[in-house]
């Protein structure tokens, strides 16, 4: 039982005591390892960040600055947006980033009444080499896949959240 997988035995241990959910047991044990993958991928996903000195919601705001091409500078309502963060939660990352030096707010030249959160030449040095580890991260962390296994599973991942965005 050592060698056995813990949700394969948590599966087990359900059929054991409730013989009736045979059929349903299945979908228990794809959950409980998309979610243990979650949490194992996830660790190892904060582990490059954090050798940048980044937390994960960090480098999420710097990424996005990065992605939305120059001048790097999006109001701080489209970012939390963007992040699916209210603004009370922006307010913070964008706090801790900017005492880093890696954003600056400016005036927003278009609405007087707005700033701008402005990735500066640090934060843009930091995020370009942050985002060079993580993708090469992810890819080992996906290298145990063939390239077909990985375009199911991007498929089957697709049509699985399709559901939840109706």
């Amino acid at each position: 039982m050592a060698d056995q997988d813990p949700i394969d035995v948590l599966v087990s241990q359900w059929l054991d005591a409730r013989p009736d959910l045979r059929d349903q047991l299945p979908a228990m044990a794809t959950f409980a390892k998309l979610g243990r993958l979650s949490i194992v991928g996830g660790k190892a996903i904060e582990a490059v960040f954090a050798e940048h000195g980044l937390i994960t919601g960090e480098f999420d705001v710097l990424a996005t600055l990065r992605r939305s091409g120059e001048p790097f500078a999006v109001p701080p309502s489209q970012l939390a947006r963007a992040l699916m963060l209210s603004p009370a939660g922006m307010t913070n990352r964008v706090d801790r980033l900017e005492a880093a030096g890696y954003v600056e707010r400016r005036p927003d030249p278009d609405d007087r009444r707005s700033t701008l959160v402005v990735l500066t030449a640090a934060g843009l040095e930091l995020v370009d080499r942050a985002v060079e580890d993580h993708v090469d991260n992810e890819e080992a962390l996906l290298g145990v896949l063939s390239a077909t296994e990985r375009r199911s599973l991007d498929r089957i991942l697709d049509k699985l959240l399709a559901q939840f965005a109706r």
